[in-house]
């Protein structure tokens, strides 16, 4: 075999992988990011779909180990579009010269484990290997698209496309039947703007998401100002809150305030446009079902306001789950979309998709004919990307053992896969935080961890079994009080058959998961094993 040698592969060049590059070059480490796509973005390289924009404010949604790069670039709106976040990440790649030691359209397959020499040989897709005795799986929590296997899906004449894998040439929707399957946060973007120019759009809804307006606009030279003036205070602040992002809320009951005063917070956050915010307005929304309800019944008022038809509004209005249980979205003209005349809404609790045909989509009640099908279904979330490769540790595949559960050592590492390390992975706060700040602390506690093992003349790195099961208690503890243990949605794996139902993120703050970290750093690594190379083993 004709394997390359690295220090490190990285695996994925998106915002993790990138700055994972960047680290492993400060240290002088040969390292390679190995990326699947024809370029560099990650997430936001695939998700190019009209409306794709964050749902985390532009400020909080960028580096932070650079005030150089933090002042000279300046967002333009609040929540930054999917072009303008791409091009923030390319600027950062030729800033730091990052693109040599990028593999583009390298598609990684397969990662094994050899124990006796403490190196990972990585297969590619197309049959390349890579050697190296440090692995980072920098491959994204939102990845992996959950596509349905509907019947007749390959009859279909018109074009299908993937809000995951948007084709690079764009798709006209100019007078065109459109069916969107789907109303997460994807949907809730998409619709509207498919809907401004297509002869009529069918939104395909099986359960209904609750979503707030996003108050976009954009930004002024004086609001960049403001914040580039501030910046250490403002990332501060964000590391010691629980979002990982400021959220201007105050550490109250919302059962211990008046109905008025409940009212007058809500509708304070609700036309600032923030999920973040909204969600955390009282500090027990995620913990009784109770002061859960007073945010469901504010929101659920405010869509029946802002849907014309009111039986229309209330199959648009979720039941049966906790506001934020389920990812709580922020839209522009969402549910007004549904007052043109060219926007249907297909419920399909009320009519079951049956079979796709030639000419379009057969329901349980009728036919609708259509010239082009979006799939905004969602992704095998946080592991699901993993799993799919055959990553084989110590006693067997990744596969396996989460097969069973999504058990780690704080979402970072996995007992029976030494120096294999997961960036944001399950047990961590990932995607119930701000995801670049939950980035940078992974790698840079990653970075660290290798630097003083490789000075400490450590060549094995791995968390014990007793460690990894001591997370994971604390972690579902944390959860198990909380209404999101209920939820089925992405958060808990429930969207993908036969996925083990658990909460994937570590709910207990991005503040008390930091200072997790940087204790186990300031107590020499506890809970994990390290070890020379053996005597013997190939140099």
């Amino acid at each position: 075999m004709n394997a390359q040698t690295h220090d490190i592969v990285i695996v994925g060049a998106g915002i993790a992988g990138l700055y994972a590059l960047i680290r492993a070059q400060k240290q002088g480490l040969k390292a390679i990011v190995l990326e699947r796509g024809s370029d560099i973005g990650g997430t936001w390289y695939w998700n190019r779909y009209p409306g794709a924009r964050c749902d985390v404010e532009s400020f909080d949604y960028s580096y932070s180990f650079d005030d150089e790069l933090q002042q000279e670039w300046t967002w333009t709106e609040k929540y930054a579009s999917q072009p303008e976040i791409l091009a923030y990440i390319h600027h950062v790649a030729d800033k730091y010269h990052l693109r040599d030691g990028v593999r583009l359209r390298t598609n990684v397959t397969a990662a094994s484990w050899d124990e006796q020499n403490l190196l990972w040989t990585i297969a590619t897709e197309e049959n390349e290997h890579f050697v190296a005795p440090i692995v980072i799986m920098a491959t994204g929590v939102l990845s992996t698209p959950k596509i349905p296997d509907f019947p007749g899906l390959d009859e279909f004449s018109g074009e299908v496309v993937n809000s995951a894998h948007w084709p690079e040439r764009g798709v006209d929707f100019s007078d065109k039947r459109v069916a969107v399957i789907g109303t997460g946060s994807t949907g809730i973007q998409i619709i509207p703007e498919v809907a401004k120019d297509a002869a009529h759009v069918y939104a395909f809804q099986r359960t209904p998401s609750f979503s707030l307006p996003a108050q976009n606009r954009p930004l002024s030279v004086e609001d960049n100002q403001a914040v580039k003036r501030s910046y250490r205070e403002f990332r501060e602040r964000a590391r010691n809150s629980m979002l990982g992002a400021w959220t201007d809320t105050h550490d109250t009951s919302a059962l211990e305030v008046t109905a008025e005063e409940r009212e007058a917070e809500f509708q304070r956050l609700y036309d600032y446009g923030s999920p973040m915010r909204f969600a955390s307005a009282f500090n027990d929304l995620l913990t009784s079902e109770q002061a859960n309800q007073t945010a469901r019944e504010f929101v659920s008022s405010r869509i029946r306001e802002r849907v014309a038809d009111p039986n229309l509004a209330e199959r648009l209005i979720p039941t049966g789950y906790g506001l934020a249980t389920r990812r709580l979205c922020i839209d522009t003209g969402y549910y007004e979309t549904f007052n043109r005349e060219n926007v249907t809404l297909v419920d399909m609790r009320e009519e079951k998709l049956e079979q796709i045909t030639a000419r379009g989509i057969r329901t349980s009640a009728r036919e609708i004919e259509l010239d082009v099908i979006v799939f905004a279904t969602g992704f095998d979330a946080v592991t699901g990307t993993l799993t799919r490769m055959q990553i084989t540790g110590t006693s067997g595949t990744l596969s396996e053992k989460w097969g069973h559960s999504p058990d780690s050592w704080l979402g970072v590492m996995v007992h029976g896969f030494p120096n294999m390390f997961v960036v944001t992975g399950p047990g961590s706060p990932s995607v119930s935080s701000n995801m670049f700040l939950s980035i940078e602390q992974h790698v840079e506690f990653i970075s660290d961890l290798i630097a003083d093992s490789r000075a400490k003349g450590y060549a094995r790195i791995e968390p014990t079994a007793e460690a990894e099961q001591e997370w994971v208690a604390h972690s579902r503890e944390v959860s198990d009080g909380t209404l999101m243990k209920d939820a089925t949605s992405w958060y808990t794996g429930t969207n993908v058959p036969g996925k083990p139902r658990a909460v994937l993120q570590y709910l207990g703050g991005v503040d008390v998961y930091g200072a997790k970290l940087n204790h186990i750093q300031e107590e020499g690594y506890p809970g994990l094993e390290r070890a020379a190379m053996r005597e013997g083993a190939a140099a």
